[in-house]
């Protein structure tokens, strides 16, 4: 099992979600726990990042709490899977059923599995004191200690990627830039996070709380579909009237920024693989993002593992999203 990433959930094979079977609940219940060192602590590494980097600001987030997949069945909902940010140091045996198994469940139809997520709220400057400082792990071990959660006193900002296939079923990668923060130089699908900002106009990002976002859950959840998209818009420079409605595969947690988790997406583009390599080497919104564009047919997708050559070169939310699309198969 590959140290840098794990499978929070998954939906069954064949079984990914529309935006439509996707629910929250917002609730400052959900924000991360508090204690005096550890604001210090992120004020301190916020302040070293900004005199370093003055462009940087703090953005606010989506935090994930929890997540819970239901299966509807012929009486009440029952639970599939409640695997939260909580969860045990447990083997990917142990987390992940297998396609065998499912196949003995009986059979659903699209509406009959729901996720429901709860979230609070974060921001880019409690990520990089929490999830992303040398005080990681140390606040996971008080989380657990003192909450029963080693995630508690984290940011945990959710993050959204997507397999992104061609009209001739290969699947997108980007080689991410030498100047980027994290996982410079490696081999990533689009992504980026769902933004709390455009459900709030003419609110600043720091005034930004789960009170100004009841009543708006459903605008939340179109938030985080709309959101896979654009990102693709913005890094690959393909036009979203070019793209399906994203299916949600299931969450990914990156293990080398302490669990952050990503909702992981698959979309079909109605363009060839040569019109999308035209489409990037034009550049887009974030081209400086990446360097180089590659290409994966999907037979090639489902031979990935820890042995092959690829897979080192790949960051974990990359790994995450083959994972998945591994069990999923949400274009069989």
């Amino acid at each position: 099992m590959d140290p840098e990433v794990s499978l929070m959930l998954h939906c069954d094979p064949l079984q990914a979600l529309g935006e439509h079977q996707i629910h929250v609940e917002i609730s400052d219940r959900f924000n991360r726990q508090s204690f005096p060192e550890i604001e210090q602590h992120i004020e301190a590494v916020w302040s070293d990042r900004v005199t370093k980097e003055p462009w940087l600001f703090n953005g606010a987030k989506f935090r994930l709490h929890s997540a819970v997949l239901s299966v509807m069945e012929k009486g009440p909902v029952a639970e599939q899977a409640v695997q939260n940010l909580t969860h045990s140091q447990r083997g990917e045996g142990d987390q992940l059923e297998s396609a065998d198994k499912s196949s003995d469940r009986l059979a659903k139809d699209e509406q009959s599995c729901v996720l429901t997520l709860q979230l609070g709220l974060t921001c880019y400057k409690d990520y990089l004191g929490t999830n992303w400082s040398r005080e990681a792990e140390r606040l996971q071990s008080h989380g657990q200690n003192e909450c029963a959660d080693p995630q508690a006193f984290l940011a945990q900002p959710l993050g959204v990627g997507v397999v992104m296939a061609t009209a001739d079923g290969d699947v997108v990668l980007l080689r991410r830039s030498q100047k980027v923060a994290e996982a410079a130089g490696l081999l990533d699908i689009p992504g980026g996070h769902p933004e709390p900002k455009m459900l709030c106009p003419g609110v600043s990002e720091e005034a930004i709380c789960a009170d100004l976002l009841q009543g708006k859950e459903r605008a939340v959840v179109s938030e985080i579909f709309s959101s896979v998209c654009a990102e693709i818009s913005d890094e690959v420079n393909v036009p979203i009237s070019s793209l399906s409605k994203p299916l949600f595969m299931g969450i990914a947690l990156n293990h080398t920024s302490a669990g952050r988790p990503s909702a992981e997406f698959y979309v079909r583009c109605t363009l060839t693989t040569e019109e999308v390599r035209d489409f990037y080497r034009h550049g887009g919104p974030e081209a400086h993002e990446s360097t180089e564009i590659l290409f994966l047919s999907r037979a090639k997708m489902f031979q990935l593992n820890e042995c092959s050559p690829l897979w080192s070169e790949m960051c974990p939310s990359a790994k995450g999203a083959v994972l998945l699309y591994q069990r999923v198969m949400p274009d069989c």
